[in-house]
């Protein structure tokens, strides 16, 4: 199989992923983790980028958390504004 290089899109897919499992795991089971901590985690994850990766690339995101042993339990969006939240936990 040809190596495949990675989109910026799916790269930073992969990141919000291993925010989350890095957030989830210093705050303990179950998570509840808002944008305003993932943009703390990783500057470059907008509000947009977060949501356009959960939408487009979701199976990239929980792939990077399923290799830490953990799951996306929900995704909240509320819309523009009013914030979005992910519920992450053990697998």
């Amino acid at each position: 199989m040809a190596f495949k290089p990675k989109s910026a899109a799916e790269t930073k897919a992969r990141d919000l992923g291993l925010a989350l499992a890095r957030i989830a795991e210093s705050e303990g089971m179950p998570a509840h983790v808002g944008v305003d901590a993932l943009r703390r985690a990783s500057p470059r994850l907008t509000p947009l980028a977060i949501g356009q990766m959960v939408r487009k690339h979701r199976d990239i995101v929980e792939e990077a958390l399923t290799e830490r042993g953990l799951t996306l339990v929900d995704y909240a969006d509320q819309g523009p504004g009013r914030g979005m939240e992910f519920t992450v936990a053990d697998a």
